[in-house]
């Protein structure tokens, strides 16, 4: 390998680093964007081992909610899919599960409709009170209007204020995405993957 080769291939690994680590930082509240697996994902370490990122999940999503990450966690984690909650939660449709070609995304399937924590496991809501409207003498309610298991993953009580149940949160983020308080009041983390 000649040295202007080399150089360029430092320079590109150099970008798409800085890149990366661009968009882990929300530039607009100062504090980090959070991300989490599709449904099905195997355990971090086997699905790292077993994702060719191949894209079909992203191909297959219904709501366009998937994306690819860059180098910003390392190469051994390039182009593997995530779903960014605050840009777009996901839906639950399960398409990407269903045809990911290695298994590194397990398949769901919901005979009642309604897939179950023990099914998806993709992150847990957590939700800041000091923020969240419903909390602070206001009335909003939109998390739990957005949550795909409101009664068992979301409940509401007094005044609109929402309780997440971490039994029973899958992780989809929809509620992240539609909450009005910026920055958002409810956050969806995995901290096994991801701490």
């Amino acid at each position: 390998m000649d040295r202007r080769k080399f150089l360029a291939g430092a320079l590109t690994t150099a970008g798409t680093l800085v890149l990366g680590a661009r968009f882990l930082k929300d530039e607009r509240f100062g504090q980090h964007t959070t991300f989490v697996r599709p449904p099905g994902a195997l355990a971090e370490d086997q699905f790292v081992k077993r994702c060719i990122g191949c894209a079909k999940c992203l191909e297959a999503c219904t709501n366009d909610c998937i994306r690819l990450l860059g180098a910003e966690l390392g190469l051994s984690r390039l182009h593997t899919p995530i779903v960014v909650p605050r840009q777009k939660g996901c839906t639950l449709c399960l398409s990407c599960t269903a045809i990911c070609p290695t298994g590194a995304l397990q398949r769901v399937d919901c005979a009642a409709g309604v897939p179950t924590r023990a099914q998806v496991r993709m992150g847990t809501a957590e939700l800041n009170q000091s923020l969240c409207f419903s909390y602070n003498g206001r009335t909003c309610g939109v998390c739990y209007q957005a949550c795909p298991l409101p009664g068992k993953a979301m409940r509401i009580g007094l005044f609109e204020q929402p309780k997440v149940d971490p039994h029973q949160c899958v992780g989809c983020g929809l509620c992240e995405q539609a909450c009005v308080h910026l920055p958002q009041a409810v956050r969806v983390r995995d901290r096994e993957r991801f701490a």
